[in-house]
């Protein structure tokens, strides 16, 4: 089974820019969404019920703003939209379900960088987040948190880290939480796959050259259970898709 997460920066903006022909070439059986800025009636109508996949949309109720979604190949059961309990959850922040007996969770933390009240937002969603994923992990399924998480984990995951020390997204405490997080007993794909090196980057700043040079920073995870990284395969950052539709690229799991 092979698992995607995405933040397509604006579902109908990647529509027009190639997104149907990388979703084929990488051919999930799970996509995981983020930032889909769309009511599904926004979208073209072949994409309102996309064929050949069961969809489960969970928008903002600020219309062009956040939301999440997942898609399935085949019907899919859902288990909550937000964190806390269906539906208390206003800007579509968080999606889970279970799919061939595997949880997926799709998932879009706040930034902080447009100013001191999205921080406060963000850290409100930090506080909460973790006892959650605590509960998460300890389910007797396969599960995979997927999705943005706005933080950078280490040097590492960020090609500028020294100068972006005071910016949110890689503010110390940010990268204790991030650390705290998978030290508790979530596995980072990624970076257990790619080991002690530079990158792989997920979002790349429109700014400069950073994404021709892959100057950019690693805020999109998947994160696996015990269960899950018992039959975790191939792990892939797909930069050519990011590139062409969005800000970030999509990462990818194989599970057997």
């Amino acid at each position: 089974m092979r698992i995607a997460t995405w933040n397509v920066n604006g579902l109908r903006a990647a529509l027009r820019k190639g997104f149907p022909e990388h979703l084929e070439r990488i051919a999930p059986d799970v996509l995981m969404l983020q930032e889909v800025r769309a009511l599904p009636e926004q979208l073209p109508k072949a994409w309102q019920e996309p064929e050949g996949w069961h969809a489960t949309w969970h928008p903002a109720e600020k219309k062009g703003y956040a939301g999440t979604a997942i898609w399935t190949k085949e019907k899919h059961e859902v288990i909550a939209r937000g964190i806390e309990g269906d539906d208390v959850d206003p800007e579509g922040r968080v999606l889970t379900a279970k799919y061939n007996g595997a949880i997926c969770s799709s998932i879009y933390l706040p930034s902080g960088s447009s100013g001191d009240h999205r921080q406060a937002e963000k850290e409100k969603w930090m506080e909460i987040f973790r006892p959650w994923a605590d509960g998460m992990k300890r389910k007797r399924s396969a599960v995979v948190l997927g999705g943005d998480f706005n933080i950078a984990h280490t040097t590492k995951d960020i090609f500028y880290a020294k100068s972006n020390e005071k910016n949110s997204g890689f503010l110390p405490h940010e990268r204790e939480w991030m650390g705290a997080l998978i030290e508790s007993g979530w596995q980072d794909f990624v970076r257990e796959e790619a080991g002690d090196v530079d990158g792989p980057y997920t979002w790349w700043s429109n700014r400069g050259k950073a994404r021709e040079l892959d100057r950019g920073w690693r805020i999109d995870y998947l994160l696996g259970n015990k269960q899950a990284n018992e039959i975790a395969g191939k792990i892939w950052v797909d930069r050519e898709a990011g590139l062409a539709c969005s800000d970030h690229a999509p990462v990818i799991l194989e599970l057997d």
